[in-house]
């Protein structure tokens, strides 16, 4: 026995250093498995609760008080569920939450704190309350300082909504998360994977990218994501590239200035009065022909005007040219007119009440009205 003992013992030391020396897959390590859940944190786990006292405030528009008014009885009643109070000042415009002695959850203060700054920017209760889920997380991003230029900053704002609220239903489907557009600030509300989509869309469009291109890539990767074989392996192949188009809006000048071939000799010297002068002629004449020789030239073009403001004024007195005149043509004799159907319509005519009555009809009235009287 102590022999087959011997033999046994190394083979088992090689399969267990065999089964040691196995490598793990780091994305194996790193998925989820389907259809799994964190146990939640109960009681039991922390049966002393905590040991001080922590609390939250934020503070609320003005145009948020009178909707916080009326949902906080159903806030107080969600949040001691967890054994936090809730307090409202309407006076400050402040929200606070603050743990008790009964708390016994860290992590729900947190959650608190999230809460009431989701209710701060203008998101329902019915959709702020899913934050207290263990499975929910929050995102506020802000937008306000992407875009110095205002009309800009509005306008791609816009493009998150899309026409009638289509783009942000879409990105809403696509990411299972609640999206909540206001003011300077996008909140939204739902799984971790959801949030990194919705805050990378929300950089890109505030960065002139369209979201459209964004919604394209989320449901090839929704696709993508339900075949088991491809989870680990690179998306980029299926993935759209979109080129980033830069047209330039500068106007080109209508006169362009065409650069001459560079020559390392001096361009030639302008030539002088005087040379001008000596290559017309002009040097050798005497000052009494030089001024005359002005004056005809002055002259000629004080002609020239006059000449010029002659035709224009002549212009008015010229008459128009006339249309040539068109000779009527003659009335075609050849249709047959028939006068058996004119004479109908005279007859028809007569018979109807047309106008004033006839002579016969106007004395019977007036004798009628004399036999009343």
């Amino acid at each position: 026995m102590a022999e087959t003992e011997q033999s046994v013992g190394p083979n088992a030391k090689g399969k267990n250093k065999k089964r040691q020396t196995q490598p793990v897959e780091e994305s194996e390590l790193l998925t989820v498995p389907d259809g799994w859940k964190e146990d939640p944190f109960t009681k039991e786990d922390n049966p002393r609760g905590l040991l001080e006292e922590s609390s939250f405030a934020t503070l609320f528009p003005k145009y948020r008080e009178a909707y916080l008014k009326e949902c906080w009885p159903l806030v107080q009643k969600a949040l001691n569920e967890s054994f936090v109070k809730a307090e409202l000042d309407l006076i400050e415009g402040s929200m606070t939450v603050t743990t008790t002695k009964k708390t016994f959850d860290p992590y729900v203060i947190v959650r608190a704190r999230d809460l009431i700054k989701l209710l701060a920017r203008s998101v329902p209760f019915e959709q702020a309350v899913r934050i207290l889920q263990d499975d929910m997380a929050c995102d506020i991003i802000k937008i306000g300082s992407l875009v110095r230029n205002r009309e800009r900053f509005i306008k791609r704002r816009q493009r998150l909504l899309g026409p009638k609220g289509s783009t942000l239903k879409a990105l809403e489907l696509l990411t299972n998360c609640y999206i909540m557009v206001q003011g300077n600030t996008v909140s939204a509300l739902g799984p971790f994977s959801g949030l990194k989509e919705v805050r990378k869309v929300v950089w890109d469009t505030m960065k002139n990218i369209h979201p459209i291109y964004n919604i394209k890539a989320l449901m090839i990767k929704r696709e993508l994501a339900k075949d088991p074989e491809l989870r680990s392996k690179s998306w980029e192949r299926f993935l759209p590239q979109f080129k980033h188009k830069n047209v330039s809006k500068r106007k080109e000048p209508k006169k362009k200035s065409v650069k001459k071939d560079y020559t390392p000799f001096p361009p030639p010297q302008p030539e002088s009065q005087i040379d001008k002068e000596l290559a017309s002629g002009e040097y050798f004449l005497k000052e009494s022909q030089k001024r005359r020789k002005k004056l005809e030239e002055v002259k000629t073009k004080q002609a020239e005007a006059v000449t010029k403001r002659q035709e224009e004024r002549n212009k008015a007195f010229i008459p128009p040219k006339e249309k040539p005149i068109t000779k009527p043509q003659k009335a075609s004799t050849s249709a047959k007119i028939d006068v058996n159907a004119i004479k109908d319509k005279v007859k028809k005519a007569k018979g109807k009440k047309l106008g004033a009555l006839p002579e016969e009809e106007v004395k019977k009235k007036l004798s009628e009205k004399k036999k009343k009287k």
